[in-house]
């Protein structure tokens, strides 16, 4: 695993409650236990999984799989999530991680600039960012160039076209416990048994410090709690109460951020990252070959490898280790034929080319069709039709009606290329793409763009561009100085191959 530190020895930053959620748990569980992290909360199979103390106490941050499965989201208390970004950026060269400007529960006064069908797009004034206010959360109507007084219930990945999920009810949220201003008395979130009646019953014994005027709510991990850890859940809501009673104290106003109680942050997993934590899984329970990359696919790839890798054993080296995971050698047994051939792509499948950028944005360079796939070396091959306008980037040759661009990704390289061809066949020029480890998806490939790229021009001359922006992109702190030598030395090869 690159970083060593954040994979096997003291803590990042100091030592933080943690609860995790999604396909990446069993590893960074291993991972954070073994930085001298708590796990909290954890889930039947992973209590079983694991020899270690996993109690069900409060977390100082949360980190959840993201719905698309190629990275993960942190949230909590600012320190811990500061220190949980260093170590998951750790896990991998080609990790990148971002600060989230609409983190959970951060309020903010925004202007409403668009509606919708369902809900109502909100300016917040945070380096342009924008959340989704749907009209159920919103208390009364709203319409165009309306100001509104707004909280962050659900945040977007960077690479997501998804807006944060905005609501106009704000409330002090903290993990175990939280409390909703205009409320009375103690409630349990979807639950009325007897463990939910005794759980509301205890609470006046905490002796609770609750600013006036708030109710308190207890998520139904709470019944299984102790009473320490009720009590750091109550103390930790109640100060996020009072922050907020500040901030909301003045009337709505221009677009911006009023209060962050807590911090986010996201990460992206690259494929070295993925069979990293394959790497690290393995210590803990069998682990098929690809184990990660292959549940990043979809629902039904991962649902499949728990099928395989509850029917099967898949051994570790004769060493007894997980064997290398560093990267370029660790995923040689990864299965691409028959992950290809059962989920996808196939020959004739239309599939997006999804080209994430450094500053964390996914941008679709369009969709294609897949004209060949070879099982046995890890690549295909998409064809796209281009329209007329404008010229090629680097190439500096006209863009016509029924040029054709043919693309040919292998997974696990570093870079593509893309040949430009007129409507009659003639070469216009080759783009070569540098970028993190290609992966392909039944829907997509996917990867990072890392700015420097070579060209070849039709006459043969090879030009290599960008190496300003990917210097840019180190200074910002979007790209690891090692991720940025990775880059520059394909690019050193490429130009000399072409």
């Amino acid at each position: 695993m690159s970083g060593d530190g954040a994979a096997d020895g003291s803590p990042d930053g100091g030592a933080h409650s943690v609860r995790v959620r999604g396909i990446y748990t069993t590893a960074l569980t291993r991972s954070l236990l073994d930085a001298g992290h708590e796990v909290v909360q954890a889930s039947p199979p992973i209590r079983r999984r694991f020899d270690a103390d996993l109690p069900a106490a409060d977390h100082d941050a949360s980190v959840d799989t993201t719905d698309d499965r190629q990275g993960v989201g942190v949230s909590g208390d600012h320190d811990a999530v500061a220190d949980l970004r260093a170590h998951l950026l750790a896990v991998g060269r080609d990790a990148l991680a971002w600060e989230d400007p609409t983190p959970l529960g951060a309020v903010f006064d925004g202007v409403v600039t668009e509606t919708l069908g369902s809900g109502a797009v909100v300016d917040l004034g945070a380096s342009g960012a924008e959340g989704y206010l749907p009209y159920g959360n919103a208390d009364g109507h709203v319409g165009e160039d309306d100001v509104v007084r707004v909280q962050v219930l659900d945040p977007a990945a960077p690479w997501d076209d998804d807006r944060p999920v905005l609501d106009t009810r704000v409330r002090a949220m903290a993990g175990l416990a939280t409390l909703v201003p205009g409320r009375d008395g103690v409630r349990v979130s979807g639950a009325d048994d007897a463990d939910a009646r005794e759980l509301a019953g205890m609470t006046d014994l905490l002796s609770p410090d609750v600013p006036d005027g708030w109710g308190i709510e207890w998520s139904r991990d709470a019944r299984d709690a102790d009473m320490d850890a009720l009590s750091a859940a109550l103390e930790r809501a109640s100060d996020r109460a009072r922050t907020l009673d500040d901030a909301l104290e003045d009337p709505v106003g221009d677009p911006g951020r009023l209060a962050s109680p807590a911090a986010g942050a996201w990460v992206w997993f690259g494929r070295e990252c993925r069979f990293a934590l394959d790497a690290v899984r393995r210590r803990v329970t069998s682990t098929m070959p690809g184990h990660h990359r292959t549940k990043a696919a979809s629902r039904d790839a991962s649902a499949g490898v728990d099928l395989a890798e509850a029917l099967c054993s898949f051994g570790d080296g004769d060493d007894g280790t997980a064997g290398d995971a560093s990267g370029d050698d660790g995923d040689t047994d990864f299965p691409f034929g028959v992950v290809v051939e059962q989920f996808g792509p196939h020959e004739g499948d239309r599939i997006a080319i999804a080209h994430g950028k450094p500053s964390g944005r996914l941008i679709v360079l369009g969709r294609g069709e897949v004209t060949e796939v070879d099982p046995a070396d890890g690549s295909l091959t998409l064809e796209r039709r281009m329209s007329a306008g404008g010229r090629y980037d680097a190439l500096g040759v006209r863009r016509e009606s029924g040029d054709v661009a043919t693309t040919t990704f292998r997974e696990g390289r570093w870079w593509y290329p893309t040949v430009y061809r007129s409507a009659d066949g003639e070469r216009k020029g080759t783009y070569v793409n540098v970028c993190t480890p290609v992966e392909a998806f039944p829907d997509s490939v996917r990867y990072v763009d890392l700015h420097v790229d070579v060209v070849k021009h039709a006459d043969g001359t090879v030009e290599r561009v960008d190496d300003d922006e990917l210097d840019e992109a180190v200074a910002d702190g979007e790209v690891t100085e090692e991720l940025a030598e990775k880059a520059r030395d394909v690019a050193s090869a490429l130009e000399r191959a072409l």
